[in-house]
C-alpha cells in the first residue's frame, strides 16, 4: 500500500480505520470496572502484549475533568509518580503474565475516576 505525501491527515486516519491495520499494534487489557469503599485499597491490573522493558503509564480521568497522569513504570527502571500521588499509588510488574498493576491505598471519593494504562511510545 502506498500513501501520497499530499494525503490529508483526515484521509489517512479514515484509511487506517477502514483497513483496520497498523504497522505495530499493542494490546492492553484491563477490567471494565472496579469499586472500592473509602479508605480501602484498589488493585487494577493491565495485561499487555509488549515487553515490560517499555514504560507503562497510568492515567485517570474524573467525571467532567481532564486527564491526570499518575505515573509510569517499566522493568529495570525506578517508578516515577506525580508528586501529589506518590503516597497514594504504587506499581507492580509480573513478567510471567505480562501484567502491570496499579495499587492504590487510602482512596477517597475524590479518587473516583476512569483509570487507564497506556504504553510508552518507542
Amino acid at each position: 500500500m502506498t500513501f501520497s505525501t499530499n494525503m490529508s491527515p483526515v484521509a489517512l486516519l479514515l484509511l487506517l480505520v477502514v483497513t483496520g491495520s497498523c504497522v505495530k499494534c499493542e494490546q492492553l487489557n484491563q477490567p471494565a470496572s472496579a469499586t472500592v469503599q473509602p479508605g480501602q485499597r484498589l488493585t487494577i491490573s493491565c495485561q499487555v502484549s509488549y515487553d515490560l522493558g517499555y514504560g507503562t503509564h497510568w492515567i485517570r480521568q474524573a467525571a467532567g475533568k481532564g486527564l491526570e497522569w499518575i505515573g509510569y513504570t517499566c522493568r529495570g527502571c525506578t517508578p516515577v509518580y506525580k508528586d501529589s500521588l506518590t503516597n497514594k499509588f504504587s506499581f507492580t510488574l509480573d513478567d510471567s503474565s505480562k501484567t502491570v498493576t496499579l495499587n492504590g491505598q487510602n482512596l477517597q471519593p475524590q479518587d473516583s475516576a476512569v483509570y487507564y494504562c497506556a504504553r510508552e511510545s518507542q
